[in-house]
């Protein structure tokens, strides 16, 4: 509800400051989980370590006696040991032998064991790096320069969980608000979702106009065989009129005709301002293509 994480929707400290129980709850609200992890490449560095022990998916106490020494000479006392990974979207990276240093006051990835334990590589730039695959060169993730340090971020240190949605029947919205959270369905999805109380409207008003929904339902057909076989250009054209769009063009042209030819595939588009303008533009293009291929 607020765009905070941490909180469902009925615990958010914002409808609380409003007089609403905790009854109340959102139509449709995700839970994020917690754990989103700031870690800073460093070339000087031998081990990874952290301040937060809640960082380490797995750790046990460290019983020796070696401590972690830092820039200014001081001697930092290490809690425990133990390894995490690092999870993006597509892939998963181990942090292996991570030292718990209490005393330290930001988590730092060691570039040379990363690099090892991954097989990947860093590429430093003046305001960013990038982490590559070493066999394939692939970017696998990248990151920004903060607080005059190179920060990787945006990624959590334990395995996402699985996300939980919250409904309650007594909060109604608006049809048009359902459409856009649903991601803009037709509307016999949206009127079946309705007719099986899986929402609730303040309105019947389903003519959705906004611009996403023709952008994203239109489709592009291809064309199916023909039994037609051709050994030149021009010999055999294929053309289509579509129009008038929902929405026009950024030139303010609601129609447009297309010319495929059938032996090279060349496509030739016209935008138009009326349906009646495909007679001249035909003949355009096919004093275009006659001097372009010198054929008739």
């Amino acid at each position: 509800m607020c765009q905070a994480f941490g909180h469902t929707a009925p615990h958010c400290p914002q409808l609380q400051q409003q007089g609403y129980g905790q009854h109340h709850s959102a139509n449709l609200a995700l839970h994020n989980p917690t754990g989103t992890v700031e870690w800073f490449p460093n070339t000087g560095a031998k081990q990874h370590v952290t301040p937060d022990l809640a960082t380490l998916t797995a750790s046990e106490p460290y019983l020796g006696n070696d401590n972690l020494h830092v820039g200014d000479v001081k001697r930092l006392s290490i809690s425990h040991i133990g390894h995490t990974k690092l999870y993006t979207p597509h892939r998963s990276f181990t942090l292996s032998n991570v030292l718990h240093v209490p005393a330290i006051t930001k988590s730092l990835l060691s570039v040379q064991k990363f690099c090892l334990d991954n097989n990947v590589y860093f590429k430093f730039h003046h305001f960013l790096f990038y982490v590559n695959d070493l066999n394939t060169n692939k970017v696998l993730l990248s990151g920004q320069s903060k607080y005059g340090l190179y920060a990787l971020s945006r990624f959590r240190s334990s395995v996402p969980s699985v996300p939980q949605a919250y409904w309650s029947p007594c909060i109604s919205a608006y049809a048009d608000l359902w459409h856009r959270r649903l991601g803009h369905p037709t509307s016999c999805i949206f009127q079946f979702l309705e007719s099986k109380n899986k929402i609730i409207c303040n309105n019947k008003h389903l003519n959705f106009q906004s611009q996403s929904c023709p952008l994203g339902k239109s489709l592009c057909l291809s064309l199916g065989p023909t039994g037609h076989k051709t050994f030149a250009p021009l010999e055999l054209i294929f053309s289509d009129v579509w129009g008038p769009a929902p929405l026009f063009s950024s030139d303010d042209y609601p129609y447009f005709v297309i010319f495929v030819d059938a032996h090279i595939q060349y496509i030739w588009y016209y935008p138009l301002v009326a349906k009646f303008d495909v007679y001249f533009v035909f003949h355009q293009f096919q004093t275009l293509v006659e001097r372009q291929f010198s054929l008739k």
